[in-house]
Formats: structure tokens, C-alpha cells, sequence
């Protein structure tokens, strides 16, 4: 079963709810041009304006988008998953030592880099269980930590399906863990806290969370630790900001985390969550993109992959890069780069792309505009499961 690509669900929406294009395009801002090819397949339908249209209509930013159906397969774990987190305060009796735990969750940051997320849902049961069996037991901060990094896995796996109770829930129990922890898993906590907001289209809000925990990192941290803590909260404010098209917000990220990334010849990586030039270009690609700077997108990506350079991020982050170049080349009206950008996305990362609203949108864009039988659509098409 495919994902609903989000800008064909709009004229479904919007015509259940009894609304013309015009009704729909003046209460969400745009103009009724930009709706009727969002709806037709003919112009991609952006998280940003999806968020406008999403407050427009009265919905959850998850259903305008779709939100991904649970593989037939994955159901048991997935309701194996919501009984562990609900058993978040109640000590469990499992016994297990800290050196398996830390094991257990390297294995799951592999996975995660991999974008391998059917294997990734059937391991966190078990692994949230038992790190939050080990933290009531020993409690000590580096226990608790281990929970924290467990659910930031829950709600990065949640927020790609746009499960969104299930990253509500997963962000919450994390801030708590986190709490007991130590500055950096706080400020992973932040980070993901913003990205649900991030999610829901709540854009200022999200911004918000990141603003005070910027201020709790200058606080409460110092040397290598701060400048990654302080790294990856710009990264999510400059995604905030330029999903909210508030561009001066979002060049002071940008500002910010480029000063920040130059304090690291390689990329930091705490819980596979990355920091450093690559990241910082892999965000302002995807930030260019969001604010019109199609041809700043492309240049980064030049500037990064310059004299041959091979990017070291892991799949997870070099997919959702390639569906983003793919993006500024559509929009540039480069049909032919944008495709071979897309095919990139799908090679290396083929369950994040089947599950991710660009590749999703993108795909059914090309379909479009594409009048001739193309090949190489058609497999993606397939790969989908997109009736073409």
C-alpha cells in the first residue's frame, strides 16, 4: 500500500468540506493559480504551504500530507511499542547490563542512519523496555540518558510515518529522561520537542522551543559539547524559519551554524544525530528550497561535493538531500537533473523515500509533466505503488 501523495489529497479534502478553490486559496493565502496546480500534479505541494492550507481547513497537518499507513507486518510491533512507552514509570523487571544497552542503541543508530525503519520499529520495543528497566534500577544520569536517546529513535521513526500521537507521546517521555540526564540529551530533547512542532506546521511555536533551549546551552555548557548542543538546535530554527518563510530569522541560523560548523573538521555524531559543514549544507539546501533560493540550493550542493568530495553523512541524511536538490531543479525547470536527484533518493534511502512527502510530491509531479512513457518514472512509480 502506496502513500497518498499530499497535494492529491487537497481537492479531496477541500471538497468534502463543501469548499471551492477560491475559498480554500484566500483562507490559506495563496493564490488560486498555485492551488489548482498543487491539486492537479502540476507544482509541488510544500510543507509550508501545507501548513497553510492545513490551518485553512481546519486539519492536522498530518492528514494533509498523509500520514503512513503501519505495514501489515509492523502492526505488532507497533502496538508493542505504545505499551512499552506507557510503561515509561513503572519499573520493569528485566535485568541488563549497561554494556548491552549501549550495544543495543548503537545498533539502532546504525539503523536509523540506514533509513532501515521496518527493522528499527521491530527492535525499539524491546530496546525501550529495557533501558527504562536499567534506569530505575541504577538511576543515575548516564541511565537516563539511554532512555532519552532510545525515544528520540521513537520520534524520528514516528515523525517520517507522520505518526503523530506517537511522536507526542515519544517527545514528552523523553524531555523527562533527559531532565535526569545530562545538557546535551536536553538539548536533543529540545531539538526533537521543536520538530513535532515542526511537524504539526507549528512553526513559531517551534521556534520558540528553540530559542530558550539555545539559552539553557549557553548556560549550562562549555567547549566541543556546546558547539554541537548550540549546533543542532540551529538547524532545527533555520528549518522552523524557513518553513514560516521568515527569512531573517532563518539567515541568523544560518549565520549561526555555519560559525559553529567550522569548530569541526569532521561531522559530530551524538545518537545519530549529526553535526558539522555537511549537515549544516544538507539543511540550508532544504531551508534554500523552502524560501525560493532554488539556484542557493544547487551551489551548496556544489560548494559541498567540490573536487569529488564524498559526503561521510549516513544514507537517512544524503536521501532527504537528493529529494531536496530534486526540488530546486524541478523549480529551475531542470526535469532531467531533478529525476536523476530522485532516483539518488530512492537508491539510498527507498523506505524513507516511499514514506517522505517530497519524494512523494515530487514523483507526482514528473508523472505530470512527463507526456511521453518514461521508464524510468514508471519504476519509481511502481516502487511507490503510484498508479501512473
Amino acid at each position: 500500500m502506496g502513500v497518498p501523495g499530499p497535494g492529491a489529497n487537497v481537492a479531496r479534502l477541500r471538497k468534502e468540506k463543501g469548499w471551492g478553490q477560491d475559498r480554500l486559496a484566500a483562507a490559506a493565502g495563496v493564490s488560486t493559480s498555485q492551488l489548482g496546480k498543487v491539486e492537479r500534479g502540476q507544482r509541488t505541494l510544500t510543507q509550508g504551504v501545507a501548513a497553510s492550507l492545513a490551518r485553512a481547513l481546519g486539519l492536522p497537518l498530518e492528514e494533509v500530507l498523509g500520514t503512513a499507513p503501519v505495514p501489515l507486518n509492523a502492526e505488532t510491533s507497533l502496538k508493542s511499542l505504545y505499551a512499552a512507552v506507557r510503561r515509561f514509570d513503572i519499573p520493569g523487571d528485566q535485568t541488563v547490563s549497561a554494556e548491552e544497552l549501549s550495544l543495543s542503541l548503537r545498533d539502532m543508530v546504525v539503523l536509523r542512519g540506514d533509513g532501515d525503519l521496518s527493522n528499527l520499529l521491530a527492535r525499539l520495543p524491546d530496546l525501550v523496555a529495557k533501558t527504562q528497566a536499567h534506569a530505575h534500577s541504577v538511576n543515575t544520569p548516564e541511565s537516563w540518558a539511554m532512555v532519552s536517546q532510545a525515544y528520540s529513535a521513537v520520534y524520528w521513526l514516528a515523525a517520517r510515518h507522520r505518526w503523530m500521537t506517537l511522536a507526542d507521546l515519544a517527545v514528552t517521555k523523553q524531555k523527562i529522561a533527559a531532565l535526569q540526564a545530562d545538557p546535551v540529551s536536553l538539548a536533543i530533547a529540545a531539538r526533537d520537542e521543536a520538530g513535532v512542532h515542526l511537524n504539526h506546521g507549528e512553526f513559531g511555536d517551534g521556534l520558540s522551543v528553540v530559542d530558550r533551549a539555545i539559552t539553557q546551552v549557553e548556560a549550562s555548557t562549555t567547549g566541543r559539547q556546546r558547539a554541537y548542543a548550540l549546533g543542532i538546535l540551529h538547524l532545527r530554527g533555520l528549518t522552523l524559519a524557513g518553513r514560516a518563510k521568515e527569512r531573517h530569522t532563518a539567515d541568523q541560523h544560518i549565520q549561526r551554524a555555519w560559525s559553529l560548523a567550522e569548530e569541526f573538521h569532521n561531522e559530530a555524531n551524538r545518537h545519530g544525530i549529526h553535526f558539522g559543514p555537511e549537515n549544516t549544507a544538507v539543511h540550508i539546501v532544504a531551508t534554500s528550497g523552502d524560501l525560493n533560493r532554488h539556484q542557493d540550493a544547487v551551489s551548496t550542493l556544489a560548494e559541498l561535493t567540490k573536487n569529488s568530495r564524498k559526503i561521510t553523512l549516513p544514507a537517512t541524511r544524503i536521501s532527504p538531500l537528493h529529494m531536496n536538490i530534486a526540488r530546486s531543479e524541478l523549480a529551475l525547470g531542470n526535469r532531467d537533473k531533478a529525476l536523476e536527484h530522485l532516483e539518488q533518493a530512492w537508491k539510498l534511502g527507498p523506505q524513507l523515500a516511499k514514506v517522505h512527502p517530497t519524494a512523494q510530491e515530487l514523483l507526482r509531479v514528473l508523472i505530470s509533466r512527463h507526456k511521453r512513457s518514461n521508464p524510468r518514472l514508471t519504476k519509481l512509480a511502481r516502487m511507490a505503488k503510484i498508479q501512473f
